[in-house]
């Protein structure tokens, strides 16, 4: 799930750079990024740290800029402990490789909360130091044993304005309600939040989706399947299915939303009614070379709201820390995940039952699909 949305984001910081929404500075910090100079790398391209430097491994690209520039260089200028953005994908199997090997090269991974409980309930990974890491500096319900929560993100409905009027979708049952909303939807592709939306606009009440039952949320899914246009696997494709007309409403990323909203000039809206909270983390791996009390501090660090109002900024990320949302400017709350008001509509995705489901049941949804 987290490696989709990650490269999402830095596909969407590309675009910043290449439209000048970056200024020359940053654009510069960008191009050196990918040069693969000042101690970074590009996504396959292992980074090793000496003694006392820790390596930070993220999904690669702009993202190494965005990190660098909101966490890493700040930790060094406090610590004067060096951090090297590593953009080789901590995916599961990956992280899983680097505990095994007994010589791990990475110390932190921004990872899916539920591969670093599964991970860590194996032994594989740090528990979380909350002496160090302020769990205050958290949202209630999003602290885990083997994960520091670190940003979030929302699986949310983007709908043509001008087709409907006065009369929006306020719910998923109006997602997939053709009737009273005429018109092709499109559907992310990895079934995260896509069984959620399912249950829901069956019936299901929000309080009481888990644990998910996915057979009833693949009946649903198999009668309306001839009402989808596509089912998405990057948020660019998931702006186009909008902004050429090819679907009336889809299921979105919120960090695509403001995106949606201006290049299209108003004509595309989004509501955050039953959007689906997915949140990113940070953990780390059990052995890591720097040592977990450095890599600890990272963490902690990074719970300062003026770096994470860096990463909103950059990377569209809703802050962790719930201090962060009164630094950001009035006309940006709309576009904050977790910004209280918009959060009080939204579902949280429950780790606990991803953890355990999430393989055999994508397994499940994307025969379904594909048939």
């Amino acid at each position: 799930m987290n490696t989709h949305f990650e490269n999402d984001q830095i596909e969407i910081l590309a675009d910043k750079a290449r439209n000048g929404a970056i200024s020359r500075r940053r654009f510069t910090q960008l191009a050196v990024a990918l040069m693969g100079t000042a101690a970074v790398s590009l996504r396959g391209t292992p980074v090793l740290a000496a003694s006392g430097e820790l390596v930070f491994v993220n999904w690669g690209g702009d993202a190494i800029t965005a990190y660098d520039s909101a966490y890493g260089a700040p930790f060094l200028a406090e610590t004067g402990i060096t951090v090297k953005q590593d953009g080789s994908g901590p995916s599961e199997g990956a992280i899983q490789a680097q505990f095994e090997s007994g010589k791990p090269s990475w110390d932190i991974v921004d990872a899916d909360p539920f591969s670093a409980q599964a991970l860590g309930k194996k032994g594989m990974m740090e528990p979380i130091d909350y002496t160090v890491v302020d769990k205050t500096k958290t949202r209630e319900g999003f602290g885990w044993e083997f994960a520091a929560s670190s940003y979030f993100y929302s699986y949310i409905i983007a709908y043509d304005a001008k087709k409907y009027g006065d009369n929006p979708p306020k719910s998923m049952a109006d997602f997939f309600d053709v009737e009273k909303f005429p018109g092709k939807r499109g559907m992310y592709k990895w079934g995260a939040g896509m069984w959620e939306a399912l249950l829901m606009a069956d019936g299901v009440a929000p309080a009481d989706l888990y644990p998910l039952n996915i057979e009833r949320a693949h009946k649903k899914l198999e009668g309306f399947k001839a009402n989808v246009a596509g089912y998405w696997g990057g948020g660019a494709e998931s702006q186009s299915m909008l902004m050429n007309g090819d679907a009336s409403m889809v299921l979105v990323w919120s960090t695509r939303a403001k995106l949606l909203e201006q290049d299209s000039g108003g004509d595309i809206s989004f509501t955050w009614d039953q959007g689906l909270i997915a949140p990113g983390s940070m953990a780390v791996i059990k052995g890591n070379p720097g040592g977990a009390e450095a890599a600890m501090k990272f963490i902690a660090s990074a719970q300062d709201p003026a770096k994470q109002v860096v990463m909103f900024n950059m990377l569209a990320q809703g802050p962790a820390n719930p201090a962060t949302d009164a630094l950001l400017p009035p006309e940006d709350t709309r576009y904050n995940p977790v910004d209280p008001a918009n959060m009080a509509k939204q579902i949280p995705l429950n780790m606990d039952w991803y953890e355990t489901n999430y393989g055999p049941a994508l397994d499940a949804y994307l025969a379904i699909i594909s048939a």
